[in-house]
């Protein structure tokens, strides 16, 4: 899962704690309960992906 951190913070890394997940660029992260818990109270904010639409050809007419 892709996480950013509340504007204006900056959270520890799981097991890294002097790196940072910044609010500037989203970070991936695995779904552990120590990043699951920072969501719940708000210091870290989930990404969700964008998926874009392909652009394809339309079908046939038959």
């Amino acid at each position: 899962m892709q996480v950013i951190s509340k504007q204006g913070t900056r959270c520890p890394m799981e097991g890294k704690p002097r790196d940072y997940i910044t609010d500037t660029e989203p970070q991936d992260v695995p779904e552990s309960t120590y990043y699951l818990r920072l969501i719940d109270d708000g210091s870290l904010l989930r990404v969700m992906d964008e998926q874009p639409v392909k652009a394809g050809k339309a079908p046939k007419a038959l």
